[in-house]
C-alpha cells in the first residue's frame, strides 16, 4: 500500500518519499533498541499495595499498636478492645481508596488505546506503547492522536480541546505539527511520529503535575495536630506518671514493714512488683488511650465514607475521603467552559432569514406548519447541505444535522461539494423538498468567503450583531459549480444560521446555586475570551461582563491585579491556569477547579479541590479528587451538601470526643503527683461507647445542610473545653474526698466515671437541642446505658460496687463539674467573636474586622506594604523634628513655659500625623464587596 504522491506539493513529496511503506521491521528493531518507543508516560492510580501501605503506616496507628504491645505485656487481654477502633479505621481507608482506584481504572479503559501504523508497506493495528519514532500512523475522524506527528498526506479538522481549551477545530495541511491527546474532528491523514513518550506535548504536561498534593482539609489537619500534640505530651506524661505509680506501690510496700531496710531491688525480687508495674502499666495506658481521640479518626473515616457511599449512587466519585470537605468549605470555584458549561458540543442558535435590506429576522420554524416560502427555502438549503455532506461532517455540521433530524421532506443532492478550509464553504446541488423540481445550487459558509463584497457590505451589521454571539454561516443560492468546485454567479442570500457552543442544560441552576452560597466563580478557558464571555453571561455568572486575554498577562504582577479584577480568562495557558489559582490562594481563598482535558491537569492538580469529567482526559480523571461520571455539571450541589451533613455534623459530635482527650491530659498530669490514675483502658471502654460512640455516630449522620462557618477545631474547642474543665473539677473533688475518708482506688474509679458521664450526659443534652425523637431516643439510651454498666457490671469494667456515701459524693461533685460547665460554655458564648482577614489586590490591603454575632463589622485600608513603611518612616522623622524645634523654642523663652509647649506641641503633632494616616484612604462596605474613596486634595494657594 502507498500514499501516492502525484499532484503533492514539494514539502509533500519530500515526506512521503521517507517511506510511503511505512518503517521495515528491521527499522522498527533498531529504533526499539534505541528506546526511541512511545511508552505510556500518563499519570496513573496508586498500586495496590501503596494504598495498603499509606492508610496502614501511620502515627496514630504507630501509637495504638505500641500502646497494645505494653497491655499484652500485662496480660489483661479485655483491656485491647481499643484495637477494633484501629483496625475498622485502617480498613475503610484502604476500602474506599481500592474502591476509587478500580473505578478510575474502569473509566481509562473505556478510552481508545490502537493506532494504524503503516509498516512494510502495509497497515498494521498497533497498541501505544509499540509505535516508535518515525512510525507511519493513519489517523481518520474520530481518532485520538496517540503521540505528536507531523501532517504526511492529506488534510483534516483536529479538536485540541483537552490541551488547549479552545473548542474550535483547526485545520492541518502536510507539515503541520498534530499534537498528542487531540482529537481528529474531519478529515484523513497521514502523519510521522515525531516525539514519543515522555517528549510529547501531553506527557510534558502530565510529568509537571507528578508530584503528592498536600490535601487542604480542616478536620484532617485538626486530627493530625491533636494526634501530634498528644503524642508529643504522651511520652514525658506517660514515664512520668507510670513512675509515680510505682513509686506509689513501693512506698506502700514499703510502709508495711517500716523497721525492715527494704530496697527497691528487693521490692523487685519479692514477687509482689510485677502486680504493682503490671497495675501501673494498665492506669498509664488507659490514660494516654484518653488522649488520643481514636473514635473521632473513626467517625470522622465512617461519615466521610458512607457520603461517598452516597454519592456514588448519584453517579460522583470521590477519590479522597477529605476532598468532601474542602469543597464544602470552597469559597472561589475556578470553571472550565469546554466541558463544564458546556457540553464540548456545538448547537444551532438561531435560524434567520435575510431581507433585500441587509437586515435578517428569525426564520419561523420548521415543524410550525404553514410558514412562509423564504423559510421554507432556508431550512431546505440548509438541511440539505448539511445531508449532503454528513459523510465527513464536522463539529458545525453535526450541529445543523442534529437541529434538522426531525425534518421530514429533505431536499436530495444531486452533487455535494466538500467542505474546504481554502474556500471556507461547503455547497450541493439539491431537487426536492421545498425546491419541488426544481435544482439549485446552494452554499454554506464564512459570509465574507462567500459573498461578494457589495453583498457582505450590505449585511455587515447584522452579521456582526449575531457574531457577537455566535459563529455565524452564511447559507447562499448560486447559479451552479464548476468542474473544479468553484462558485458560478453571484451567491444570492438566503440566510444566516447562528451555531453556538451547547450549553448544558442544569448549568444556570448550578450555577444559580453557587452564587446563593456566596460562592465567586472565575471562567477560565483557552478560548476566545469574548466567546467565553458571552456564554458565562448566559449562565448567569456575576461579572462575566468583565474579561481579560491570558495573553496579555505577561508576569506575575498581571496576574495578581487580573485575579482581583476579573471573573473571565480566556487564551489561558495550562501553566497560567496554575498561576491563576495559586494566585487566589496566596489571598487566603479555597479554590476548586473543575476541568476535562490536559491543558487542565496542572490546575486541578494545584487547587485544594478538584473535579473532573468521566468523559475527559485520563490524567485530569486521575489527578482529580471528585469525578463526575454522567460528565453533569448538576452533580455538584449534592456535594456540597453532603460536605455540609458531614463537617457540621462532625464539628457537633467531635466535642464529645475532644472532652476526653483534654480531661485524660489534665488527670494524667494531676495523677503524677496524686496517684494513682483512676482509670483503666477496661473503664474508659464504658466511656467512649455510651458517652461519646454512639451518641456522636447516630448524630452525625443527621441530615445537615447548613453553611459551614469558622474553623472547625475553634468551634469544637469551644465545647469541648468548659466540658473537661468540668470533669476535671469534678475528678478533683472526687480524689481528695478518697484521700480523706480513705476509700479504694476501686471506688476512686467508681466516684470519677460518675463525674465524667455526668458531664458526657450534658454535653450530649447541649448538642442535641432542639431535641427530635432521634436525639430523643439516644439521650435515653445513653443514660440507661451508663446505668446498667456502672450498678450491674462493676467487675468487668474495673470499678466498686456503689455505696450510699460514695454515691452522693459523686452524685454532688458531678453537679458541681457540670455547674462549673455550663458556667463556662455561656462565658464562651458570650465573649465576642473576633476575626480578621487579610485580602490584598493591586498592591493594597484591605482588612475586615468582625466583631460578636450582633456587632458591627469595620472595614479599614492598609495600603501597599512599600507604603505603610515609608509612612511610618515619615511619621517617626516628622515627630522628632517637630519635638527638637518645639523643644528648641521652649528653651529659647523660658524653661517653665517650654516643658507644657512640648508636651502640647508632641501631642498635637502626634495627633496629626495619626489622623493624616487614617484620613488618606476611607474604605466603605459596599454591595457584593468594599468601595475606597480617595480624599479630596486642596492646593495651597502662594502667598
Amino acid at each position: 500500500m502507498g500514499i501516492g504522491s502525484k499532484g503533492a506539493s514539494p514539502d509533500e513529496r519530500a515526506a512521503v518519499e521517507f517511506g510511503t511503506r511505512g518503517l521495515t521491521s528491521s527499522e522498527v528493531a533498531e529504533r526499539v533498541a534505541q528506546g526511541k518507543v512511545n511508552v505510556n508516560t500518563e499519570l496513573k492510580t496508586k498500586s495496590v499495595k501503596e494504598l495498603v501501605i499509606e492508610n496502614t503506616c501511620t502515627l496514630f496507628n504507630l501509637i495504638n499498636i505500641i500502646l497494645a504491645v505494653l497491655v499484652i505485656l500485662t496480660g489483661a487481654w479485655k483491656n485491647l478492645t481499643f484495637l477494633g477502633v484501629v483496625l475498622l479505621n485502617t480498613g475503610i481507608g484502604i476500602v474506599q481508596a481500592l474502591r476509587s482506584k478500580r473505578m478510575v481504572d474502569k473509566l481509562t479503559l473505556l478510552a481508545s488505546k490502537c493506532a494504524v501504523a503503516v509498516r512494510d508497506d502495509r497497515e498494521v493495528e498497533l497498541q501505544l506503547d509499540e509505535l516508535v519514532l518515525d512510525d507511519l500512523i493513519r489517523l481518520g475522524r474520530g481518532d485520538q492522536i496517540p503521540a505528536d506527528a507531523v501532517v504526511v498526506s492529506g488534510e483534516c479538522h483536529v479538536n485540541e480541546s483537552l490541551l488547549t481549551g479552545e473548542s474550535d477545530a483547526i485545520h492541518k495541511r502536510p507539515g503541520d505539527e498534530l499534537m498528542s491527546g487531540s482529537f481528529i474532528d474531519a478529515g484523513l491523514v497521514y502523519a510521522r511520529v515525531i516525539h514519543v513518550g515522555a517528549d510529547n506535548y501531553v506527557a510534558r504536561i502530565n510529568n509537571e503535575a507528578k508530584y503528592v498534593k498536600k490535601v487542604n482539609s480542616e478536620i484532617m489537619n485538626a486530627l493530625n495536630a491533636i494526634v501530634r500534640f498528644a503524642s508529643f505530651l504522651m511520652v514525658p506524661i506517660g514515664l512520668a506518671l507510670f513512675y509515680s505509680s510505682v513509686h506509689n506501690s513501693y512506698q506502700s510496700w514499703c510502709a508495711l514493714d517500716p523497721n525492715s531496710s527494704s530496697t527497691l531491688a528487693s521490692w523487685v525480687a519479692s514477687g509482689d512488683s510485677w502486680g504493682a508495674i503490671s497495675s501501673a502499666i494498665l492506669s498509664t495506658v488507659g490514660a494516654l488511650l484518653g488522649m488520643i481521640p481514636q473514635g473521632l479518626v473513626l467517625l470522622t473515616s465512617s461519615v466521610l465514607a458512607i457520603a461517598t457511599i452516597r454519592l456514588a449512587r448519584r453517579k460522583v466519585l470521590a477519590q479522597q475521603l477529605y476532598c468532601i470537605e474542602t469543597l464544602a468549605r470552597v469559597d472561589v470555584l475556578c470553571l472550565d467552559k469546554t466541558g463544564t458549561i458546556t457540553s464540548g458540543h456545538m448547537e444551532v442558535e438561531g435560524v434567520y432569514v435575510a431581507d433585500d435590506l441587509g437586515g435578517a429576522a428569525p426564520a419561523e420554524d420548521f415543524d410550525a406548519g404553514l410558514i412562509d416560502p423564504a423559510s421554507q427555502r432556508m431550512h431546505a438549503a440548509l438541511a440539505g447541505i448539511a445531508r449532503a455532506t454528513s459523510d465527513d461532517a464536522n463539529e458545525t455540521c453535526t450541529a445543523v444535522l442534529a437541529h434538522y433530524r426531525d425534518l421530514a421532506r429533505a431536499p436530495e443532492a444531486q452533487r455535494v461539494i466538500a467542505f474546504s478550509s481554502a474556500k471556507k464553504w461547503s455547497g450541493a446541488q439539491l431537487t426536492g423538498g421545498a425546491f419541488g423540481s426544481d435544482s439549485v445550487a446552494c452554499v454554506m459558509g464564512a459570509s465574507q468567503f462567500v459573498l461578494t463584497p457589495d453583498v457582505f457590505a450590505r449585511f455587515e451589521g447584522r452579521v456582526a450583531e449575531l457574531a457577537s454571539l455566535c459563529r455565524v454561516l452564511v447559507v447562499a443560492e448560486v447559479d451552479g459549480f464548476t468542474d473544479e468546485g468553484d462558485i458560478i454567479g453571484e451567491p444570492r442570500p438566503l440566510g444566516f444560521v447562528t451555531i453556538r457552543d451547547e450549553i448544558r442544560s442544569s448549568a444556570a441552576d448550578t450555577i444559580r446555586y453557587f452564587c446563593e452560597q456566596g460562592v465567586t466563580l472565575n471562567v477560565i478557558s483557552g478560548d476566545d475570551p469574548r466567546t467565553v464571555s458571552t456564554i458565562a453571561r448566559t449562565v448567569g455568572i456575576p461579572g462575566a461582563d468583565r474579561y481579560v486575554d491570558a495573553t496579555t498577562l505577561d508576569t506575575p504582577g498581571k496576574v495578581d491585579a487580573a485575579v482581583d479584577r476579573y471573573h473571565v480568562f480566556g487564551r489561558v495557558t495550562p501553566q497560567q491556569k496554575r498561576e491563576l489559582v495559586n494566585a487566589l490562594q496566596r489571598r487566603g481563598h479555597t479554590v476548586a477547579m473543575t476541568g476535562d482535558g490536559v491543558n487542565d491537569v496542572l490546575a486541578l492538580k494545584e487547587a485544594d479541590c478538584s473535579v473532573a469529567m468521566a468523559a475527559g482526559s485520563d490524567a485530569a480523571r486521575n489527578v482529580a479528587e471528585i469525578v463526575l461520571v454522567d460528565n453533569d455539571f448538576a452533580a455538584m450541589p449534592e456535594v456540597v451538601a453532603e460536605g455540609r451533613r458531614s463537617i457540621n455534623n462532625l464539628q457537633r459530635s467531635a466535642a464529645l470526643f475532644l472532652t476526653k482527650t483534654l480531661f485524660s491530659m489534665g488527670l494524667a498530669a494531676l495523677c503524677i503527683f496524686l496517684p494513682p490514675y483512676p482509670f483503666q483502658p477496661i473503664t474508659m471502654t464504658l466511656i467512649n461507647f455510651y458517652c461519646i460512640g454512639f451518641p456522636s455516630f447516630v448524630l452525625a449522620l443527621e441530615p445537615n445542610t447548613a453553611r459551614v462557618r469558622g474553623n472547625f477545631l475553634a468551634n469544637v474547642l469551644k465545647r469541648a473545653l468548659p466540658a473537661s474543665a468540668g470533669v476535671l473539677a469534678g475528678s478533683i473533688l472526687c480524689m481528695g474526698a478518697a484521700a480523706l475518708f480513705g476509700y479504694s482506688e476501686a471506688m476512686l474509679s467508681t466516684m470519677c466515671l460518675i463525674t465524667a458521664c455526668a458531664a458526657g450526659v450534658y454535653l450530649i443534652w447541649r448538642i442535641s437541642v432542639p431535641f427530635t425523637p432521634l436525639r430523643r431516643a439516644v439521650f435515653v439510651f445513653v443514660i440507661a446505658g451508663l446505668a446498667v454498666g456502672v450498678v450491674g457490671f462493676p467487675g468487668f469494667f474495673s470499678i466498686a460496687r456503689l455505696k450510699l456515701i460514695p454515691a452522693v459524693l459523686g452524685a454532688l461533685f458531678a453537679a458541681v463539674g457540670c455547674l462549673l460547665f455550663a458556667w463556662l460554655t455561656d462565658m464562651l458564648e458570650r465573649s465576642p467573636e473576633k476575626t480578621s482577614r487579610l485580602a490584598t489586590g493591586f498592591g493594597r490591603g484591605v482588612r475586615v474586622s468582625v466583631r460578636g454575632r450582633s456587632g458591627g463589622r469595620k472595614v479599614t485600608s492598609t495600603g501597599s506594604s512599600a507604603r505603610r513603611a515609608f509612612d511610618r518612616a515619615r511619621e517617626r522623622f516628622a515627630r522628632r523634628k517637630a519635638d527638637a524645634s518645639a523643644r528648641a523654642a521652649a528653651e529659647a523663652d523660658s524653661p517653665e513655659v517650654a516643658t507644657s509647649d512640648t508636651r502640647r506641641e508632641s501631642v498635637k503633632t502626634a495627633v496629626g500625623a495619626s489622623s493624616g494616616r487614617k484620613k488618606r484612604y476611607r474604605v466603605e462596605q459596599a454591595n457584593g464587596g468594599i468601595r475606597v474613596r480617595m480624599p479630596k486634595t486642596k492646593r495651597k494657594k502662594d502667598h
